[in-house]
Parts: C-alpha cells; sequence; structure tokens
C-alpha cells in the first residue's frame, strides 16, 4: 500500500484546508484510513479515522470535533479532510495512514502503512 498525501500550505486563522490522501496498491474500502499529525516537539496524535465500509465508523479526536471533517471517495481510492476554521494549535505535519481492519483505531501502532505527511501552517 502506498499513501501520497498533498493539500497542505499556510492559512491564517479562521481559515480553510482540504487534505489529500491518494491511496494505491492493496486498498480496499472495507479498511481503516486515518488522519494523525504531529507538531513540532511534540509526539504524533491522532485526528481522525474512517473505518472500513461495513461499519467501522468515524471517529475524531476532541480537539477537531465540529471543526474538522474526515470523509472518503472509494472511487478514487482518496481520504480526504476537510478543516475549518483551523487555529494556530493546528499546526503540524499530517500524515495518513491505513490499517488492513475495518475497526478504526486511534492509537499510531496499529497503522501499517503511512504516507509523507503534508505540512499545515496556520498563522498570521
Amino acid at each position: 500500500v502506498q499513501l501520497q498525501a498533498s493539500g497542505g500550505g499556510l492559512v491564517q486563522p479562521g481559515g480553510y484546508l482540504r487534505l489529500s490522501c491518494a491511496a494505491s496498491g492493496r486498498t480496499s474500502s472495507s479498511y481503516t484510513m486515518a488522519w494523525f499529525r504531529q507538531a513540532p516537539g511534540k509526539d504524533r496524535e491522532f485526528v481522525a479515522a474512517n473505518g472500513g465500509w461495513r461499519g467501522g465508523g468515524t471517529f475524531y479526536a476532541d480537539s477537531v470535533k465540529g471543526r474538522f471533517t474526515i470523509s472518503r471517495d472509494s472511487t478514487k481510492n482518496t481520504l480526504y479532510l476537510e478543516m475549518n476554521p483551523l487555529k494556530a494549535d493546528d499546526t503540524a505535519v499530517y500524515y495518513c495512514a491505513f490499517r488492513l481492519s475495518g475497526r478504526a483505531s486511534v492509537h499510531a501502532v496499529d497503522y501499517s502503512y503511512w504516507g509523507q505527511g503534508t505540512l499545515v501552517t496556520v498563522s498570521s
């Protein structure tokens, strides 16, 4: 499985960004895809996850709930993360991840495949 994240950039507080993660290889809509992020000097943290289509569920970190939306286009094998409104604390490198299970997880160790990361900077 190969993952390619894109869509990061510089945005002002209160702004909007949409991240994309294109998946290729042994992918299936029955497996889980997720977003994590890592701010400078901090550990990688869970952001949002989309479980398999067989009832895997959608989950968000409390810090982004109500502001971020995770979605998936199975026809394009692409995962999205819409972020609005953005805050300075959202500044981080965002990584997409893939898990060979339909059950979503908030733990990075449960994901076997990772994209290269895309930088999101929220600053005025």
